[in-house]
């Protein structure tokens, strides 16, 4: 079997493939594995140096339709991360989320209809649905974006969709809440404030604080995709539901706790502009396939502290 894996040197698709080549998946025990990554400030080959000399790197952009011609004929199944994903960024501008979220997530659609590739797994977000004040959403929710990045991804969704119905395309589509884990480039909030921490500076809290996300360790996402890849019907949405919801004031004290600082470390800034104020997402669909996370968030979090602890060259490489 021949993968491709597009994003493969991010956080998300980094971890995928390490646990790919290391046996994780033991149905893909032999895949061959290639990685396509445009390499921007968020990929990084060092994620993948556990796992150097495993597999076949190509350095290129997924809207790239000459490259694509070349690169995905041959594979039985592609695995779809690469993407802008930081909401922040999105804010300030948002034509590189839509060129790569929309236009480079058609393009890839089309070289895959045209190679034949069997299996299409497409990673989305939970931020596509906007904001929850009580309860989980499920499959059939309605997309209703707030931000640009979260537009940009819940149209690529709905090219999913529309390649499915229209042209018989075979992919499926995974929704995820907030990721964290060793390898996570330091804009997201967990790498963030554990480096800021452990060297002595202060970290940013938006607004009160009571801002809900769903928190899920990168090894059970990733997980959780590929039960979506062997089992997923094509066509359909899954969702990949976290450990621990917490609001952004006790993921704080959280990691206050394990850094050993105190709250005079915390500043106080501008909440951001179209914040949303909760995800939930509930994920019986996909444990009805045999799925269910292993990673406690207590377990998870002490061990991507120490991880970031133990790297200081990676993360101190990436500027931050």
């Amino acid at each position: 079997m021949r993968v491709l894996v597009t994003g493969g040197a991010g956080f998300i698709g980094s971890a995928y493939v390490r646990h790919l080549l290391t046996g994780a998946y033991p149905a893909w025990r032999d895949a061959r594995v290639t990685v396509l990554d445009l390499l921007t400030y968020a990929g990084n080959l060092a994620n993948l140096a556990p796992v150097a000399g495993r597999f076949t790197f190509v350095h290129g952009d997924i809207g790239d339709p000459a490259l694509l011609e070349r690169v995905v004929p041959g594979h039985d199944v592609v695995v779809n991360f690469a993407a802008e994903s930081h909401v922040d960024r999105s804010i300030a501008g948002a034509s590189d989320f839509v060129r790569t979220n929309v236009l480079g997530v058609q393009r890839l659609f089309d070289a895959c209809l045209e190679a034949k590739v069997g299996r299409v797994v497409h990673v989305s977000t939970d931020e596509v649905y906007g904001s929850i004040d009580s309860g989980s959403w499920d499959e059939s929710a309605p997309l209703a974006p707030n931000s640009p990045y979260a537009a940009s991804k819940a149209s690529g969704d709905l090219l999913a969709r529309a390649y499915h119905v229209t042209h018989g395309l075979p992919v499926v589509v995974t929704r995820c809440g907030n990721n964290y884990g060793p390898y996570q480039y330091p804009e997201k909030v967990v790498p963030l404030f554990v480096t800021r921490l452990l060297t002595g500076g202060t970290v940013p809290l938006y607004g009160d604080g009571g801002n809900v996300r769903d928190w899920i360790h990168v090894t059970d996402h990733c997980r959780g995709i590929q039960v979506a890849a062997e089992r997923g019907e094509a066509g359909e949405v899954y969702h990949i539901a976290g450990t621990r919801e917490l609001t952004n004031v006790e993921l704080t004290e959280r990691l206050l706790a394990a850094c050993g600082a105190g709250w005079d470390r915390v500043e106080k800034v501008p909440d951001r502009l179209g914040h949303d104020r909760r995800y939930s997402l509930t994920d019986a669909k996909l444990r009805a396939l045999g799925y269910a996370p292993r990673v406690s968030f207590e377990e998870g979090l002490a061990e991507t502290v120490r991880w970031y602890a133990e790297h200081a060259d990676w993360w101190q490489e990436t500027g931050q």
